[in-house]
């Protein structure tokens, strides 16, 4: 995953995470003082909103890196990270279709129901990719898989060098040498 991807991953996962929470905490936990108010809390419209506005682009955010990072280390059988990444997957699906499906129920056991799997399922992809970052390996990991690509491309330019004198690796400068 490139930067971007990883900073519109995190940053979408964790303010559609953040707003559900205070929204969920809004909306069942508080308790209003006028026994006829129609919201518990005055900011919890508006919480909503956000929740709702961030959670497309969450959405976005995994579709960006579906091909390059889920269904690439998918193919690969990638052990680190695998059981924790197939959970966040399977957990999003529903949780997605259950939030859009929250905006369109009018009956109330219904929309209870969706309300309920919703809440659940985002608490579960929270912990999920959580879990996820720290059995992929984090920072530590990314470091080791981009020095494989780097001795990788280095030895695909050899062996390209070696059938064709007139595709030669580049020289380095000190300055642009790696260290080690």
């Amino acid at each position: 995953m490139t930067r971007f991807e990883r900073w519109a991953v995190w940053s979408t996962s964790v303010a559609t995470f953040v707003t559900g929470v205070i929204y969920l905490w809004m909306k069942y936990l508080v308790v209003s003082d006028d026994p006829l108010a129609v919201v518990n809390h005055p900011w919890q419209p508006a919480v909503l909103k956000v929740h709702i506005l961030v959670a497309p682009l969450l959405v976005f955010s995994i579709g960006l890196v579906a091909l390059r990072h889920v269904w690439r280390h998918f193919r690969s059988k990638a052990r680190d990270g695998r059981r924790s990444g197939l959970l966040t997957l399977v957990v999003l699906g529903p949780m997605i279709v259950s939030g859009y499906l929250i905006q369109t129920m009018t009956e109330e056991g219904w929309l209870k129901a969706m309300a309920v799997v919703h809440i659940g399922l985002g608490l579960m992809y929270g912990l999920a990719l959580l879990a996820h970052q720290f059995a992929a390996g984090g920072r530590k990991a990314r470091a080791t898989r981009t020095e494989e690509r780097r001795m990788r491309k280095r030895r695909r330019r050899q062996q390209r060098a070696r059938r064709d004198p007139s595709v030669a690796e580049p020289v380095l400068s000190k300055a642009e040498a790696p260290s080690g």
